[in-house]
């Protein structure tokens, strides 16, 4: 895992298992995204599906881009989708929810709501090979379900909003 960027300035989280490599969140500019890959040795070539937390565009500002020209799935929930700027194409679209996991490869991807000022707020719990981590993003306060989540990852990978 590595986060590429966390604020104000753009959201993004780079995850790799044995088999799959995926993005949580596109909130960097194509070229910015492109570049701190580059920095830890990926490509976005090897990205195999781009899970999104939530609509705002500090987490959504690149992804049109991104997914346009490089063709890359799009996982979302469909209030989110919907929520979106209305000139923001996504040419493949999974439409995921709120306490269904779903499968890519060797990883499991567990989607939970989260509480924020959002139209469907996810964060997002994934296992491979026995390793449990959790990626949660605009965290005002941590309510119960989501200590459910977090509870018995390896690895927490948290954003406060502004508290």
């Amino acid at each position: 895992m590595a986060v590429l960027g966390s604020g104000s300035a753009g959201n993004c989280t780079f995850v790799a298992t044995d088999r799959v490599k995926v993005l949580i969140d596109a909130g960097l500019s194509k070229r910015e995204t492109l570049r701190r890959l580059a920095s830890i040795g990926e490509t976005v070539e090897s990205i195999r599906a781009i899970l999104v937390t939530h609509e705002h565009s500090d987490h959504t500002g690149g992804l049109a881009r991104l997914t346009s020209q490089y063709r890359i799935p799009v996982y979302i929930t469909s209030l989110t989708q919907a929520a979106l700027a209305p000139q923001t194409e996504l040419p493949a679209v999974e439409t995921i929810q709120a306490g269904n996991r779903f499968q890519l490869a060797d990883l499991t991807i567990e989607p939970f709501t989260i509480p924020h000022d959002a139209a469907d707020p996810v964060g997002f719990r994934l296992t491979s090979a026995g390793v449990r981590t959790a990626v949660v993003t605009d965290l005002g306060y941590i309510p119960e379900n989501v200590k459910d989540y977090l509870r018995g990852c390896h690895c927490l990978i948290i954003e406060p909003y502004h508290d």
